[in-house]
């Protein structure tokens, strides 16, 4: 985990105080002695913001501490004994459909085949990086998944747009369709947990308009309350 050249992108300060926002993260890899070293170099808590809470070896292992942990961030190998990561994905999708806050998974692999990249991403994978990302950008890489953003090594990212871009446009969604694009920004930071304010500040309109559109999203897509809206938005990929 040492060459940088593999990095997403410039990476954020990793030194953040206690205050500050922290992500709970699993460690899904067969092999101990990487474990230990990526927990001795991005577990530093008080440092890094990240707090390892499991570990595992294998699918059903993984599957097992993901559920019992539901961590924010799952750091996931590829090849794993028992089905590699996509079984991993599937099973978990399978048990955690009624979760109200989404775990979100990121590759972490020695692997950079196109189909390895292209097969969890289609599981259900957040991003995909190389085990030569360094400390500093994998903690980075682990908070942007957090907050629903996609993330790759460089020349990964060219797999999955070449992969995407050769299939059939994807279908329309009549229920997405009934929502306005403000709508739809509300739903999407609704879903990724963000408060009301939270989002009046960032989309930089009052916390009643907020308010207005929530209610309308609710009631185009005939929901009850944020936690259906979040089980609606994860469903269809939408945070």
């Amino acid at each position: 985990m040492s060459d940088p050249t593999e990095a997403n992108e410039p990476a954020e300060p990793t030194g953040r105080s206690t205050g500050e926002r922290r992500v709970r993260v699993v460690l899904v890899d067969d092999h101990r002695m990487f474990r230990t070293g990526v927990q001795a170099e991005i577990g530093r808590t008080d440092e890094t913001g990240v707090e390892v809470v499991g570990e595992a070896a294998d699918v059903d292992q993984a599957v097992t501490v993901i559920t019992a942990t539901r961590p924010e961030v799952v750091l996931l190998d590829v090849h794993l004994p028992g089905g590699g990561g996509v079984e991993v994905l599937r099973r978990c999708a399978a048990l955690m459909a009624d979760a109200e806050e989404p775990v979100r998974f990121l590759a972490l692999s020695v692997s950079d085949a196109a189909e390895d990249v292209i097969g969890v991403i289609r599981g259900g994978a957040r991003g995909y990086v190389t085990k030569t990302i360094t400390g500093t950008d994998l903690v980075a890489s682990i908070f942007r998944v957090q907050e629903g953003d996609a993330v790759f090594s460089p020349r990964l990212a060219g797999f999955v747009l070449d992969a995407f871009a050769s299939t059939d446009a994807p279908p329309v969604d009549e229920d997405l369709d009934r929502l306005t694009q403000r709508e739809r920004e509300v739903l999407r930071l609704i879903a990724r947990g963000y408060a009301y304010k939270e989002i009046a500040k960032q989309l930089f309109i009052s916390v009643k308009t907020v308010e207005s559109h929530v209610s309308a999203v609710l009631r185009k897509l005939q929901l009850s309350n944020r936690h259906e809206l979040t089980r609606w938005a994860t469903a269809r990929r939408l945070v």
